[in-house]
């Protein structure tokens, strides 16, 4: 779950608006996928399934989320923002430094189910 939320956070801006479209959700969908999935990063790496060295890009992440949630600026959780914010800029940079050091290779983006 939280590699297939890294993906999804670490993929190329017009590839997140294609995902976001083909499920209609919005953009903080990424960053709320990602939020659900962190809180299991230290039983990961209790389970030998995640490196203790990838804990930290894993919380600045997580800042990175916090800090523009807290911004009352909304157009930070726009499809145009994906491209332009130095916040999705840089979440995008810590996961793909993530994946590269888990040993990830490039895959197509999860599917996910959306209940309304």
């Amino acid at each position: 779950m939280l590699i297939e939320a890294l993906r999804v956070v670490a993929a190329a801006a017009a590839v997140q608006v294609a995902w976001l479209d083909k499920y209609g959700v919005p953009p903080d969908e990424i960053a709320l996928d990602f939020d659900d999935a962190v809180g299991l990063a230290g039983q990961l790496v209790e389970d030998g399934q995640l490196g203790r060295e990838v804990l930290s890009s894993l919380q600045m992440i997580d800042e990175v989320f916090n800090e523009m949630t807290q911004d009352s600026n909304v157009d930070r959780w726009t499809r145009e923002a994906l491209s332009t914010d130095a916040g999705w800029a840089h979440a995008r940079q810590l996961a793909r430094e993530v994946l590269t050091a888990q040993g990830e290779q490039p895959t197509p983006l999860p599917d996910i189910c959306v209940i309304r």
